[in-house]
C-alpha cells in the first residue's frame, strides 16, 4: 500500500520559506523533493499548446521547471512508467513523459529542448501555499491555442508562441 499524501503540517513539502518541496502522484507511491529556489528551480509557466491539451485531457498545463541534478526522488521512482514521442510537438522536439505506474499521474515531462530539466506539474506539489507563491507561473505560453472562453492566467506575461522559459521577459511584457 503506498504512502499516505502528505500534507503541509507534516513538514514534507516546504512551504514558503522553505528552499525545498515536495510533489506526490495521486496514490502517493511517487514522490519528489524539488528546489523552489535558484539555481535549482528554474521557472514557472502556463501552456495552452495542443500538445499540453493532450497529454493533460484539459485546456492548458501549469508547469514549472527544476534543474533534474537537484530534483530528489523521495520514493517511487522504480514506479514510474515512460512514454516518448515527438509528434504533437510544434517544435519537434522529443518528450518524454513520467507517469506513476500505479494511478497514473504525469509527475514529470523531459524535452530534448531543455536537457537536464524536468517540466514538472504544479498540480502535484503537495503544499497548495506554495501555488499561490513561489510557483505562481511568471508566463503563459501558446496563447494562440487557448479556448475563446478561458481568459488565461492574469498578471503574467503573455505569448502567443513559446515563451522565453528561464530567460528574462523582454521589456514589453514586464
Amino acid at each position: 500500500m503506498a504512502a499516505n499524501i502528505p500534507l503541509p503540517t507534516e513538514g514534507l513539502s516546504g512551504g514558503r520559506d522553505s528552499k525545498t518541496a515536495t510533489a506526490t502522484c495521486y496514490c502517493g507511491t511517487v514522490q519528489i523533493l524539488f528546489p523552489t529556489e535558484g539555481p535549482g528551480f528554474v521557472d514557472s509557466f502556463v501552456c495552452n499548446c495542443s500538445d499540453c491539451h493532450k497529454i493533460t485531457a484539459s485546456m492548458f498545463a501549469s508547469n514549472f521547471i527544476v534543474k533534474d541534478s537537484e530534483t530528489v526522488h523521495v520514493r517511487g521512482q522504480d514506479k514510474l512508467s515512460k512514454f516518448k514521442q515527438s509528434k504533437t510537438i510544434a517544435s519537434g522536439n522529443s518528450m518524454e513523459n513520467n507517469f506513476c505506474s500505479v494511478c497514473g499521474t504525469l509527475m514529470y515531462r523531459v524535452s530534448s529542448g531543455y536537457p537536464g530539466m524536468l517540466i514538472t506539474r504544479i498540480g502535484t506539489v503537495d503544499d497548495f501555499d506554495l501555488m499561490e507563491s513561489k510557483l505562481k507561473p511568471r508566463l503563459e505560453q501558446y496563447t494562440k491555442s487557448r479556448v475563446s472562453w478561458f481568459k488565461g492566467a492574469e498578471g503574467v506575461a503573455q505569448f502567443d508562441d513559446a515563451g522565453p522559459l528561464g530567460q528574462p521577459l523582454p521589456k514589453n511584457k514586464m
